[in-house]
């Protein structure tokens, strides 16, 4: 038995994290199976396929999922808009759930809401596909099943969010939130993520998540910057990427070899 294996069932990701169980992810921005396996295979409890901002087609992402099964992981998938045909797409695929950018109002939240449900939803039934084995079990069973462990988290990262933060997480089908320090820093026109807008709107969007009862998620680069966040209320965290690791350990091989 390898000594390397995960920790927890993928399809209970959304009960842990409604807990606020301590998760830790990471995104994969890179188009193959593997640093998903490696990741899962490691004890991540979920990985981010990356859409938005990586060059991934349906069919990567489709074999991209495949992989976090295989190993063990929750696989969520950010989509590139906060489109019903986005979410259905990856959904379909047998996404643990999704990352929705750009969620700017309530009426978005209950959009992309609607679009990940069967019941009291609008998502379109297969039955053919990955996320319903293929059609192996009966419709109710498997509509029941999705709707139970279809994770749904909006990504707070517009000026225009903060106003209508309340609004949003009082909208019943979101999961959690996710808060996008980086576009919140372009977004607000502050020097760095670091700089007092960004940390007022961090705590901002954390107080109304507190308010509401919502997880909140947040991108850090090691655990010595969750901290201050955890402080906060926040229970899930991204770590880096596929390539940051990459990027992180190539560059600490490379200065061994050098200063050597």
């Amino acid at each position: 038995m390898p000594a390397e294996t995960s920790r927890h069932d993928p399809a209970r990701f959304r009960q842990r994290l409604a807990a606020r169980e301590r998760l830790v992810g990471s995104f994969i921005k890179t188009p193959t199976t593997h640093a998903t396996e490696i990741l899962g295979a490691l004890g991540f409890d979920f990985v981010v396929i990356d859409a938005e901002h990586a060059p991934l087609d349906r069919a990567a992402i489709d074999m991209m999922l495949l992989a976090a099964r295989a190993s063990g992981t929750a696989g969520l998938v950010r989509v590139a808009e906060p489109s019903a045909a986005a979410i259905l797409s990856v959904l379909d695929c047998g996404a643990t759930g999704v990352l929705v950018p750009h969620v700017a109002s309530a009426t978005t939240a209950r959009d992309i809401g609607a679009a990940a449900r069967y019941r009291g939803g609008r998502r379109g039934y297969s039955g053919s596909h990955r996320a319903a084995s293929y059609g192996a079990g009966g419709l109710w069973a498997y509509i029941d099943r999705a709707d139970a462990e279809t994770t749904v988290i909006a990504m707070i990262e517009d000026a225009a969010a903060l106003d209508q933060i309340d609004a949003i997480c009082a909208v019943e089908s979101i999961d959690a939130l996710f808060i996008g320090r980086g576009d919140l820093t372009v977004a607000l026109g502050a020097a760095s993520n670091t700089a007092a807008p960004v940390q007022q709107a961090v705590e901002h969007i954390c107080a109304a998540a507190r308010r509401a009862g919502k997880p909140v998620c947040v991108m850090v680069n090691a655990a010595t910057e969750a901290a201050p966040f955890a402080a906060l209320g926040a229970s899930a965290f991204i770590v880096a990427s596929d390539q940051g690791f990459l990027r992180r350990a190539a560059a600490d091989a490379l200065r061994d070899f050098t200063t050597a």
